[in-house]
């Protein structure tokens, strides 16, 4: 079953890329297009200098791209998203000029993205769905410590790992602007493509043989299936007030082993586990079964807000929460994780008008 899921949903995202790109396949059914790409940068810049309220200079550039891709057909629906993003900023920690005006270059936003969902229609806008969801990034990722020429950095994460491919057989109701689907038939694959990650107990929930040997690469395990339920809600739309965009999605996925993997009775002689917060490991286990069950379940969720003051200029905010036990986070478990960007971005957008019958 695992290898049915991964490879279901590597050709459905191998295929919604191809009809993106060539869009004369769709002369094959009789539907419609509507596509939408928005590739956007966004480029702010700080100097100080004797400035008595002081401040730290600092340049932060950051690319983007948004697609949306949908196919209308009578018969059934095939809704396409690519978020990407790539940013850094330079900053100059000790306002002064030694070593350089910027000390220091760190990742400022790191995203891959990639949706791909088929539905048919039922009774009353309620249908079938499959859909499949890859999640990375494009680089390494670091904690720091220390400024200047004392900064120290540590790699925490790096492309495909982690990575998270999602596939899931759904119900779902489908409108113009939005979507919600629902599947207890759900497959989850965690990879993490690193062995020192690996070495370091920093596995990301992919479970590791009763043969691990953080000494030999070959006991290690790089990929980890999970059955389990998954929720989706999605809100997309354009001029929700005049000039103003909103893109809204949560994703809810638990692993039905979860509880078997926690082992919430011996959570405290597991290697994996180092709690952030007040609460203990012997409070964790005392929880009711309701509670273990909300605290295992991973969450997703984004908002993105665009306001256009131009026709190649924007306004934007963006927040994205997740939890995930499995992240050990710093070297800390169970906790948020938390990301918030707010700009001025520049962004070219292409997209068909209203959608047209091939």
């Amino acid at each position: 079953m695992k290898r049915i899921f991964i490879l279901c949903a590597t050709l459905l995202l191998v295929a919604s890329v191809a009809s993106a790109q060539d869009e004369s396949s769709s002369n094959l059914f009789q539907g419609k297009w509507t596509t939408s790409s928005t590739p956007a940068l966004k480029a702010s810049e700080y100097f100080f200098n004797n400035w008595a309220k002081t401040g730290n200079s600092q340049i932060d550039v950051t690319a983007t791209f948004f697609g949306n891709y949908k196919y209308t057909h009578p018969k059934f629906v095939w809704d396409n998203i690519a978020d990407l993003a790539y940013g850094y900023a330079w900053q100059d920690l000790d306002n002064s000029t030694e070593g350089g005006l910027f000390e220091t270059r760190r990742k400022s936003n790191d995203k891959i993205d990639l949706s791909s969902s088929i539905s048919w229609n039922a009774y009353k806008g309620w249908g079938a769905s499959f859909s499949a969801n890859l999640k990375t990034q494009f680089g390494a990722g670091y904690e720091y410590t220390g400024i200047g020429t004392e900064q120290c950095s540590t790699i925490v994460s790096n492309f495909f790992a982690p990575a998270y491919l999602t596939t899931a057989l759904s119900f779902e109701l489908k409108k113009t602007d939005w979507s919600i689907s629902l599947s207890f038939l759900t497959g989850k694959t965690t990879f993490v493509y690193n062995d020192d990650f690996i070495a370091e107990g920093r596995n990301f929930g992919v479970l590791q043989s009763k043969d691990f040997n953080a000494d030999k690469p070959e006991t290690f395990t790089h990929a980890h299936f999970a059955l389990g339920s998954y929720v989706k809600a999605q809100y997309l739309k354009k001029d929700i007030l005049k000039n103003l965009d909103l893109y809204a999605r949560i994703e809810l996925f638990y692993d039905y082993a979860k509880p078997k993997n926690m082992a919430w009775g011996n959570m405290e002689e597991d290697s994996r586990y180092t709690l952030r917060g007040k609460e203990t490991f012997e409070q964790l286990s005392k929880y009711n079964w309701l509670k273990k069950r909300a605290f295992e379940t991973d969450l997703d969720f984004e908002l993105k807000l665009d306001y256009r003051l131009a026709s190649f200029i924007s306004a934007n905010f963006a927040l994205n929460l997740k939890w995930d036990t499995d992240y050990s986070g710093m070297g800390n478990w169970g906790h948020w994780q938390v990301y918030q960007m707010a700009g001025v971005q520049f962004f070219l957008n292409w997209k068909t008008p209203k959608a047209s019958a091939e």
